[in-house]
């Protein structure tokens, strides 16, 4: 109970460790704080600031680790305490404060496509889920809405709001055929027999704290870590020849892929920024087959922007069957005919659950190309006559082009914003096609590995409405329209505990919710928790 003597809190706001992107977000920020004051006033309370605003750079955001643990050193650890975002943050900087704070937690998110405060905060809440830290979580657009409010008054009165979980459900397979079952459990039981390594070119991406599964948890899965350097693939960029790179690309103009070149490699995309992107392609094969990998995941953000072009074509194209074919240095195909599945800025969770969803969907004679995104922004949306919440799920990479509306000849190539990406580097972007989905997320909570399941569906949107919300959010990334089966926005905003979500298609005719089930009996037959979200 939140004492009524004292109706204060104070607050604290994580930040990118990019200082372009925090003095791009420090407006929204700061309009934000201003919003929340007048939602608090509303209810006789008041905020203060634990930190102020740094003149020299420019912004109030926390963006250093070092700086956070300063920073709630001076902190009363009894006292109520708000984490507002409205930018990408990076966990870290406020993770040890936080996991040491007594009083009551709230998480706060902007609803904005632009500033991307709802994606740091759920990567922020994951992070708190794994490090067994009890936290309450809002989100909203302009801070005055009927569901705002009330669960903010909820917050002051007791200390913790209660969300709707009436979507999730304990799995239970009882009722999947045997034959389906089979299938499952023994490509389970493939995996802990046989043992996979899963490559990773530097952990803990972007303060994704919530992103790197324990050893002693991704043992007990048959699945073990090959730690390799972002250096080391750096390195074996350099030994890749111009003639290879140029099979690569020539592959994809030829497939009908597009790539917006200009001629200022400061500020637009050019052949040899992808050029560089096709030696990276052949060297995170050529590694992978060294180190046996049989998945991989590269970081990108830090450390290798400061050295190469983006990542994300590279990331695109090992995630599709159909890709360009890379030999080693003796002349063998390496993993041919095959899809190497990448897990984006080395999200270990989606690196478990992509790895699995490619193989299972494969082994039930579906295209198991599947990627995550992120659980960007979303609007209601009239489809085919019904008000449906239409996601944007967006990523920079990761995603195939096997997903998209004309494959490769739907996917084009567009320069990273040379804000944050110096070094240029193009995307795999497309529109992704209509059609059935499974949506996924693996997660960590009382040091037990979870999973979330459910089903939904990719829809089409006029050219206008696809274009306004990139031209929202980043128009540089493949989009996906996603419409989830029984989940509201704000039941999946307060379950989901990651920012990120893994999603693969259910093609032809077969039953999206029998492939849900089929996936559920894998991932528990690999001894990971399953509940399945809006499915009955």
């Amino acid at each position: 109970m939140v004492s009524e003597k004292n109706k204060e809190a104070v607050l604290v706001c994580s930040g990118d460790l990019r200082p372009a992107a925090n003095l791009n977000c420090w407006p929204m920020q700061q309009k934000m704080e201003e919003m929340l004051q007048t939602a608090f006033q509303k209810l006789g309370w008041k905020i203060n600031r634990a930190h102020g605003y740094n003149a020299e750079k420019g912004h109030g955001f926390i963006d250093y680790q070092h700086e956070g643990i300063k920073i709630f050193r001076n902190i009363d650890k009894t006292v109520p305490l708000i984490v507002a975002e409205s930018v990408w943050q990076y966990s870290h900087h406020v993770l040890a404060g936080l996991i040491a704070h007594q009083g009551p937690i709230l998480v706060v998110a902007n609803w904005d496509g632009t500033y991307p405060g709802l994606v740091g905060a759920m990567n922020l809440t994951g992070s708190l889920t794994k490090a067994e830290v009890e936290y309450s979580f809002l989100w909203s657009k302009d801070f005055t809405d009927d569901f705002f409010m009330d669960k903010l008054a909820e917050w002051t009165e007791k200390g913790t709001i209660t969300h709707d979980y009436s979507h999730v459900k304990p799995f239970d397979g009882k009722d999947l055929a045997k034959a389906d079952r089979d299938v499952a459990e023994k490509l389970a039981h493939k995996i802990l027999d046989d043992r996979i390594v899963m490559g990773v070119f530097d952990e803990g991406c972007m303060g994704m704290f919530n992103a790197i599964v324990p050893d002693a948890l991704i043992h007990k899965l048959g699945i073990f870590k090959e730690r390799l350097s972002q250096s080391t693939l750096y390195a074996k960029m350099l030994t890749v020849s111009d003639s290879d790179a140029e099979n690569v690309l020539s592959w994809m103009l030829n497939k009908g892929m597009s790539f917006d070149w200009g001629q200022d490699g400061a500020t637009e995309l050019t052949r040899e920024q992808t050029i560089e992107q096709c030696k990276m392609y052949i060297a995170a094969l050529r590694l992978a087959d060294e180190f046996g990998c049989d998945t991989i995941g590269i970081q990108y953000q830090q450390g290798l922007k400061d050295l190469v072009p983006a990542s994300d074509l590279v990331e695109g194209l090992l995630n599709n069957t159909n890709r360009p074919p890379v030999y080693s240095e003796a002349g063998i195909e390496l993993y041919p005919g095959k899809a190497l599945p990448h897990f984006n800025e080395v999200d270990e969770c989606a690196g478990i659950d992509g790895y699995v969803t490619y193989h299972l969907w494969n082994a039930l004679g579906l295209n198991g190309d599947n990627t995550l995104h992120d659980l960007r922004y979303g609007e209601d949306y009239i489809v085919d006559g019904v008000n449906e919440f239409v996601w944007v799920f967006l990523i920079s990479g990761a995603a195939p082009a096997s997903h998209f509306i004309g494959g490769y000849e739907g996917a084009d190539s567009l320069r990273q914003p040379a804000m944050f990406f110096k070094k240029g580097g193009g995307t795999l972007r497309g529109i992704s096609r209509p059609g059935k989905i499974v949506w996924s997320r693996v997660y960590i909570e009382n040091n037990e590995l979870l999973c979330d399941i459910g089903t939904g569906r990719v829809v089409e949107l006029p050219a206008e409405e696809t274009n306004r919300r990139w031209n929202l959010t980043d128009r540089q990334w493949p989009i996906m329209h996603g419409v989830l089966d029984g989940v509201s926005r704000d039941q999946m905003m307060a379950k989901h505990k990651a920012n990120h979500i893994q999603v693969v298609y259910v093609d032809g005719d077969f039953d999206v919710a029998r492939a849900a089930a089929i996936k559920g009996v894998a991932i528990e037959a690999m001894g990971i928790k399953v509940n399945f979200c809006g499915i009955n």
